[in-house]
């Protein structure tokens, strides 16, 4: 018996291969209650080493990332799917301004005191506000570099390696100590505009790129806390350090681990060559104006997200597409294969294809629907937003702590895909199906946060009270996505109101009457199903049979369960529809 649970995998070449594969596997083999003795095992062995797959990607959180890009005239809309299921969706309209990570010269408007903040004219129709907390400590460098690159004489411009810093600012300090005057200053847009607000500004400025992120005015260097390898950590610190120019601090981004010195200093050269642009265009500027334009929305997300397991990224545009290829081989050479345009076979738009438009229209409104028959209510408060956790018909099992643990689970995942979809900020409270024991409430907080770890807003999860509420604070940086996914109604036209259903008989009779007075035979009457039960009862009488001895016509009648209760048509006999 005891031989018989283990697999003796030298005596299968497909398990040896598996194997090799994935060594991380192997300690599962022995768990495989089979015996490779004949060539009858083989085929055992064969589906178990499928099984074997599927676990696999299981242990190892293997997750299908796909990117579905569609290009239209009044902007691109971005799709991120996560094992063919949505959980992104961004819209980069044609003229956007004031994108998260666009630098701006802005001019100081108005200091308060009493907000120990300042109110920045970038152009927008509202002032942005800087609060002191996100001026940063070297704020009287960034003011300085300013002037000087506004009126440089240079042809090339300063020498920016030679620039001597000022000194730091304490953190308590007085914003009209340091913006007195209202000068010219150097920002990014820390939050996009949104609803009555204008831009929220940062002048600690940051160039992300795909390895390491360059933050000017500073000798500072630092490691993401994500790689965990502490040899791994000194080693990159120690490339860092040997290639980073003077002025330039570096943080090295998670991507970078396992990466080689030269891919580090070719990635760490183009966002030096992106600072040089920016000392360009200060040259003879005029606050307020863009300075530089954070990259769309398709490079920035595939620099932020692109990973082993990102196999996928389909374009509808031929320009977007070459854009997207030659960044994808710039960054990443040898995923350059991953990107494809998209040529329709059956007329389908891009989305469609893809099953983003149904998924839409599923997950967005007010009600979301859960495979068990469980559904959310997502509301939207001045303050906050709420989710409310319904079990609707689902029911596991006939004990009730058990069951709301279930529901609870459930909707945990989908209220974590739904704060990355809508793109919730702020406070978010959750209201979950009462349960009595703690460990249960334990359980629904860790499986909240463990499906947010991929979310990359900040966030932050609260034990379940004893009401029964979670608390999530999740940071908002655009606007909420909003998509309304209602449909006027066509019988209606979404008044409400429809035509008196007495008066259709009438109605029809007037649409026939006027066809035969202008020559026209053989009709035929489409109409929805109860009408046609209607029009059609009764052998001899029937309201149909009326109409054709009356009118001394052929007349046919149809239904068609297409149609709306009061909706007809009339067809000649070409089977065309006559127009009124």
């Amino acid at each position: 018996m005891a031989s018989r649970l283990c697999l003796t995998v030298t005596r299968c070449n497909t398990f040896l291969n598996f194997a090799t594969a994935f060594p991380r596997c192997n300690y599962l083999f022995l768990f495989l209650p089979y015996q490779v003795a004949s060539i009858a095992d083989i085929s055992v062995c064969i589906i178990a080493a499928y099984r074997l797959v599927i676990l696999y990607l299981k242990v190892a959180n293997f997750v299908n990332k796909e990117l579905i890009i569609n290009a239209g005239p009044s902007g691109v809309e971005i799709a991120f799917l996560e094992d063919k299921k949505l959980v992104e969706l961004h819209n980069e309209k044609t003229d956007a301004n004031f994108a998260v990570g666009d630098l701006y010269l802005g001019k100081v408007k108005k200091l308060i005191p009493g907000l120990n903040a300042a109110f920045v004219d970038v152009g927008f129709e509202k002032d942005a506000f800087l609060h002191y907390t996100d001026l940063s400590p070297y704020v009287r460098s960034i003011l300085k570099f300013t002037q000087l690159a506004m009126h440089d004489k240079e042809p090339g411009g300063f020498d920016f390696s030679k620039f001597q810093s000022e000194p730091e600012i304490v953190k308590t300090g007085k914003v009209n100590e340091v913006l007195n005057g209202k000068p010219n200053v150097l920002v990014q847009i820390l939050k996009e505009p949104i609803a009555a607000k204008g831009p929220r500004l940062s002048c600690e400025i940051s160039l992300p790129g795909r390895f390491v992120v360059v933050t000017p005015f500073n000798e500072i260097v630092a490691v993401s806390k994500k790689i965990h390898s502490s040899e791994e950590r000194k080693r990159l610190h120690k490339i860092v350090e040997a290639i980073r120019p003077k002025n330039f601090g570096v943080i090295v981004r998670t991507a970078a681990e396992g990466k080689s010195t030269a891919e580090l200093h070719q990635d760490l050269l183009a966002l030096i060559d992106t600072w040089k642009s920016i000392q360009a265009n200060l040259k003879g500027a005029a606050a307020p104006v863009r300075i530089l334009s954070e990259e769309n929305k398709t490079t920035s997300i595939l620099r932020d997200l692109l990973s082993a397991d990102f196999n996928k990224v389909v374009v509808n545009d031929k320009s977007l597409f070459a854009v997207t290829q030659s960044y994808i081989q710039r960054i990443a050479p040898d995923k350059t294969d991953i990107v494809t345009l998209y040529q329709s076979q059956n007329g389908l738009p891009i989305f469609d294809q893809f099953g983003v438009t149904k998924q839409v229209k599923s997950s967005f409104g007010k009600t979301v629907n859960l495979p068990s028959g469980a559904y959310l209510i997502i509301e939207h408060t001045e303050a906050l937003h709420v989710i409310d956790v319904n079990s609707g018909y689902k029911s596991v099992s006939n004990n009730q702590e058990e069951n709301a643990l279930q529901t609870n689970m459930e909707a945990a995942e989908e209220i974590a895909r739904q704060l990355r979809l809508r793109d919730l900020g702020g406070i978010i409270v959750v209201d979950f199906i009462d349960m009595k024991l703690p460990d249960n409430k334990r359980k629904v907080q860790e499986a909240v946060e463990g499906f947010m770890k991929t979310d990359r807003a900040k966030h932050s999860v609260l034990p379940v009270s004893k009401f029964g509420l979670l608390q999530i604070t999740r940071q908002r940086m655009r606007p909420e996505v909003n998509i309304n996914t209602s449909e006027n109604c066509p019988a209606c036209n979404g008044t409400g109101k429809i035509t008196s259903t007495l008066l259709l008989e009438d109605e029809m009779e007037k649409r026939l009457y006027y066809l035969v007075t202008h020559g026209h035979k053989n009709l035929t009457l489409s109409v929805h199903p109860i009408v046609y039960s209607y029009l059609t009862k009764g052998i001899f009488n029937s309201i149909v049979k009326k109409w054709k001895r009356k009118y001394k016509t052929n007349l046919k009648a149809q239904s068609n369960t297409n149609y709306h209760l009061i909706e007809f048509k009339f067809f000649n006999e070409h089977e065309e529809e006559i127009k009124f």
